[in-house]
């Protein structure tokens, strides 16, 4: 009897010994992802880290444009900043630091008319917002301006060989004006840059 005993627990010992085995040369596999699944993963990381990149933009957008018009005519333009510019090359921060160059000066005003006639917020003279698909008198409307400007940039953008900086200088033209405008472009860009770096530390010091 305690002879069979033995030899019942030696061949449970070698079926767990056995099963033991098992497991560690076969263990659970994770189903593999494939190449095409990887790559859609990974361009929707892209698109996340995008979008929260365009949203920390607004703040300080908003920020700088409230120094040159009210808070809330400057809540909406960084707002359009931001719808107009998604599904394209651009940033909201690009499309702000125009506006401010070309009529902060003019507390962004959708009224606002050049010496040489261009028009809106985003001055674009009337033979190219005509040549994006809109009228003149379209320009004094923000929303339809700062899709016009969204245009004209990207046009810009294809004549600088995909290089935004020299596109944005584009938008104002060639010559010393031009440089004094990127000037102007890139002083603004800086001061909405600097904002953020505030906010953001503001945030890091509550947390």
């Amino acid at each position: 009897m305690r002879i069979s005993l033995l030899i019942l627990a030696f061949l449970l010992l070698v079926a767990v010994t056995n099963n033991q085995a098992s497991v560690s040369m076969n263990p659970e596999t994770v189903t593999a992802i494939s190449p095409a699944q990887k790559e859609s993963l990974l361009k929707e990381q892209v698109k996340e880290k995008d979008r929260i990149e365009r949203q920390q933009q607004l703040p300080a957008i908003t920020s700088i444009f409230a120094r040159h018009t009210s808070r809330e005519r400057a809540n909406r333009l960084a707002y359009l900043c931001y719808e107009t510019t998604l599904d394209t090359p651009f940033k909201p921060i690009d499309l702000a630091e125009l506006a401010l160059a070309e009529t902060g000066g003019h507390s962004l005003s959708s009224h606002a008319v050049s010496s040489e006639g261009a028009l809106g917020v985003w001055q674009l003279m009337p033979k190219r917002a005509k040549s994006h698909g809109y009228t003149p008198a379209e320009m004094k409307k923000d929303e339809k301006c700062a899709a016009a400007a969204v245009k004209e940039l990207k046009a810009k953008l294809a004549m600088a060989d995909g290089n935004l900086r020299k596109a944005k200088r584009l938008y104002c033209g060639t010559g010393p004006q031009a440089r004094h405008y990127e000037q102007k472009t890139q002083k603004f860009r800086r001061a909405i840059m600097a904002k953020m770096a505030i906010t953001s530390s503001a945030k890091e010091m509550k947390s």
